[in-house]
């Protein structure tokens, strides 16, 4: 089926040109085609037109970092021990929470946040997902409900030693497993749940299949602390002298605490860092710099939601008075993630990806004051319509390829059974 969006205000995302377009999508084409003459086209079978007049268009937006896993954690009452620092975050909270899952849960919270990032206008998710003692079929779960719901995605398994040799074993074989049939990358949770062995086995992994690592970089100071301790070099140095930065697919997430040495180091290779403020400030572990880190710059939100605009505009507001970000560059962060799927080839972030805003502004939006706009108007809540892959996913507001109502239910009581685990 294709979709006329009809007398649109078409924003190209990159030159921010403005312009009255009839646009024609077809999720038999990546590209999309501007119509002058649309009378004959309106007759044709099975057409979706949707009346966009006063209404902005302009590419959906993708997701540099999050953790489906976290999905149900939303409500969840205080656990029996209260975390004093981030490396009891970890064991109190995240590891506790991920041991406890099953396949429902995953499929749930998959389900789950597929639909929020819809609705909030992402059409492509880089995920980094954990469930130590059910990993096998773990990503085929996820990549299911993703497909269901219609968004495109990018997934990883996060391999860690924490729980021991054979867990990590079990990570590394459904990496190997899930990449031999999808796109994908090589996940590791950071650098000190890593052992020399097992971060040479992912190494492996993405070299077989031309993949790239995501993992956690310094988002506290225990990563940097541990590392100079165990291995007497900091994080960033181990993991290029493994050979992690080699390659333009991986992702280096958080990036906080970092010395000269690893900026230079990350500047001159291929790789990427995606932020995540929102995260970064609930956590109390410090805020985001991009002084001296390259071009190669995203925005996620691990985990936190799956609004994208919510975490550009806090990327903005914590770099204040801390770093050069401005206006320009916080979208730019937003929008580099197109840049990393489209020149490592990953497939789903085509031009026939849209979202449609009923931002009824009670100022003058153009080209010369879009950034001002973009920070301190346009949010999700303006969201009416996404286009996936040429597909309608969203329509009027609504998820069009799922019951939410029935997912929701389904999602209540996993959350209630997990909650319960949490607490035995």
């Amino acid at each position: 089926m294709a979709i006329l969006l009809k007398d649109a205000t078409f924003i190209d995302w990159k030159s921010l040109t403005f312009s009255t377009e009839n646009i024609l999508v077809d999720q038999n084409s990546d590209a999309i085609q501007f119509i002058s003459d649309i009378d004959k086209l309106v007759k044709t079978p099975d057409l979706e037109v949707i009346d966009c007049k006063g209404k902005l268009v302009t590419k959906s937006f993708a997701v540099g970092h999050h953790h489906v896993y976290s999905a149900l954690s939303r409500g969840m009452g205080a656990l029996a021990r209260s975390p004093q620092n981030f490396l009891e975050i970890l064991k109190y909270i995240w590891w506790t929470l991920d041991k406890c899952l099953d396949h429902e849960m995953i499929e749930s919270s998959a389900l789950v946040t597929a639909i929020a990032c819809a609705k909030a206008g992402s059409t492509f998710v880089i995920d980094h997902h954990a469930s130590p003692f059910v990993a096998k079929g773990s990503l085929d779960i996820i990549a299911r409900a993703f497909d269901k719901v219609g968004v495109s995605h990018l997934l990883c398994y996060e391999i860690s030693d924490r729980d021991g040799k054979d867990i990590a074993t079990d990570g590394l074989a459904e990496t190997d497993s899930y990449l031999k049939n999808h796109q994908g990358l090589v996940g590791l949770h950071a650098s000190f749940t890593v052992s020399n062995y097992t971060l040479k086995q992912a190494i492996e992994l993405m070299n077989r299949f031309n993949s790239g690592i995501h993992i956690h970089v310094a988002e506290d100071t225990y990563d940097q602390d541990f590392c100079l301790r165990k291995h007497g070099k900091r994080v960033v140095e181990r993991l290029n002298d493994f050979g992690v930065l080699k390659s333009s697919k991986t992702i280096l997430a958080h990036c906080l605490h970092l010395e000269e040495n690893e900026r230079a180091i990350i500047q001159n290779s291929p790789s990427w860092v995606v932020q995540n403020a929102e995260s970064n400030m609930n956590n109390n572990v410090g805020r985001f710099n991009g002084e001296h880190l390259g071009q190669n710059i995203m925005t996620g939100t691990d985990g936190m939601h799956s609004d994208m605009l919510r975490s550009t505009r806090a990327a903005f507001f914590a770099g204040q008075g801390f770093e050069t970000i401005d206006y320009k560059s916080a979208y730019l962060r937003l929008r580099n993630i197109h840049r990393y799927l489209g020149e490592n080839k990953f497939r789903g972030d085509g031009d026939n990806n849209l979202v449609v805003f009923d931002y009824n502004s009670p100022t003058e939006i153009n080209k010369d004051n879009f950034y001002s706009h973009f920070i301190f108007g346009i949010a999700a809540e303006h969201i009416c319509d996404v286009i996936s892959n040429g597909r309608l996913i969203v329509k009027n507001r609504q998820i069009m390829t799922v019951n939410e109502s029935e997912i929701l239910e389904v999602s209540r009581e996993c959350g209630r059974r997990l909650w319960k685990k949490m607490k035995m």
